[in-house]
């Protein structure tokens, strides 16, 4: 009787030492998954800061190329157009219709860089959402081989 009964408790201390084993081994696979999901992650957020770097790189050297071509000082624009700059060049300007059509300039470009900088925006909101997305799907993932792995256990 007393063999009978350390025999079963042997043996369920076997059954849960594999279910601790198996949770285990559940555990460090979530992990991983986790730990590439982390690392796509942090690529796909690094590549965006890239992309947004480089086009802001372009974006300030095609508006420092459309300066130069306008007759504008770059120097002026880089640092900052000063009061005194601006009413040099309205100085500058001999008609009403000279200052006509340098408001409609400066107007298309504002609506330009309004529109650059919504699109910009936007980019970055479906960025963020899709990377959100995945990393919810991956929680989720988790969540769920979690369940699973304590089911089996039972």
């Amino acid at each position: 009787m007393n063999q009978d009964f350390t025999q079963q408790w042997l043996t369920e201390i076997q059954e849960l030492r594999e279910q601790m084993a198996a949770l285990q081994s559940d555990r460090d696979t979530a992990w991983e998954s986790a730990q590439k999901w982390r690392q796509l992650y942090n690529t796909e957020a690094e590549q965006r800061r890239t992309d947004a770097q480089l086009s802001q790189q372009a974006i300030a050297s095609l508006k420092a190329d459309l300066h130069k071509l306008r007759g504008l000082e770059v120097e002026t624009l880089a640092a900052g157009t000063s009061v005194t700059a601006i009413q040099q060049e309205i100085e500058q300007l001999k008609s009403v219709e000279e200052l006509q059509a340098k408001l409609i300039a400066v107007i298309k470009e504002r609506d330009r860089l309004l529109q650059a900088l919504k699109t910009e925006q936007d980019n970055h909101g479906q960025t963020r959402n899709s990377l959100t997305t995945a990393l919810g799907d991956a929680i989720d993932s988790l969540t769920q081989e979690r369940a699973k792995g304590e089911k089996e256990s039972q």
